[in-house]
């Protein structure tokens, strides 16, 4: 059973037994991901789509990237054919972030055996490992849904933000409020640290080891329990690489808040923070 990473050659020892889900996604471009998958993909692999498979319509107050209902997301795998006993490896193009939303999703219904693809798509074609464009078409299944866990929601957050570890996982200048991208407000929830997610990896897009990891993200937690984390991000996505990393760095537990900054600043109420 694999929870975290697999390697390039571990999947390619295991294609057509694994089960493999390529999560491409450009923020900037949403309809990117699916069209590279359409050209060339991991064989055996279907594609999730970020905003159509991993997240719920969004309604102006639940952030970017909202959560399905559960019941709908286990909808979703049963027609995809996934069994529960099903190793499931999940890659993106970039850093893993794309990849380990769909690797915190499984866990969240219930579903342990899922890892991300070290490296991703570029690592499995610089090793020169094989591609195809054929879709497969698995047999539906029945898959049961777990009573989900693992999350926050602001109501809990907003109680006294302060008293609790946020660990906000956007990068630096976001977190200080100096400049904002995307959402329309610049800025943090009150108390919360930062680890920059693409922290995690190396150049060439793996991991960091686990030591290093370990090392890395003490620095940042001091005492704090692992499991007392609560992550977040933009909308949800990237707060998940930084759960994958400590998973990987054997500090498990932590949370999502999966509404994150983006939901956050939907209510004014909701206090904020910059500097």
């Amino acid at each position: 059973m694999h929870t975290t990473l697999v390697s390039a050659q571990q999947l390619f020892d295991q294609l057509g037994e694994w089960r493999v889900f390529d999560c491409r996604h450009d923020l900037m471009k949403p309809a990117l991901g699916e069209q590279q998958y359409a050209e060339a993909h991991i064989p055996g692999a279907l594609f999730a789509h970020m905003d159509r498979d991993l997240s719920a319509p969004k309604n102006g107050k639940n952030g970017r990237h909202p959560l399905p209902d559960p019941a709908t997301f286990v909808a979703w795998l049963g027609k995809q054919g996934l069994k529960k006993d099903d190793q499931v490896v999940c890659y993106d193009a970039a850093n893993g972030s794309a990849a380990a939303r769909l690797w915190w999703m499984l866990r969240w219904v219930g579903h342990k055996n899922v890892a991300v693809l070290d490296g991703g798509i570029a690592k499995w074609l610089k090793e020169g490992r094989p591609v195809d464009a054929a879709v497969a078409k698995p047999k539906p299944t029945t898959y049961s849904l777990k009573q989900p866990s693992g999350t926050v929601d602001a109501r809990a957050i907003a109680a006294d933000p302060k008293k609790l570890f946020l660990l906000d996982a956007r990068a630096p200048a976001r977190w200080r409020g100096e400049q904002e991208p995307i959402d329309p407000v610049a800025g943090r929830i009150p108390g919360a640290r930062n680890r920059f997610n693409a922290d995690n990896v190396q150049p060439d897009g793996t991991f960091k080891p686990p030591s290093q990891l370990k090392s890395e993200f003490e620095a940042i937690l001091k005492n704090q329990k692992s499991s007392d984390i609560i992550h977040y991000c933009g909308s949800g996505v990237s707060a998940c690489h930084n759960l994958l990393a400590m998973e990987v760095a054997g500090l498990p537990g932590g949370k999502l808040y999966p509404g994150s900054w983006s939901e956050w600043i939907a209510d004014p109420e909701r206090p904020r923070e910059r500097g």
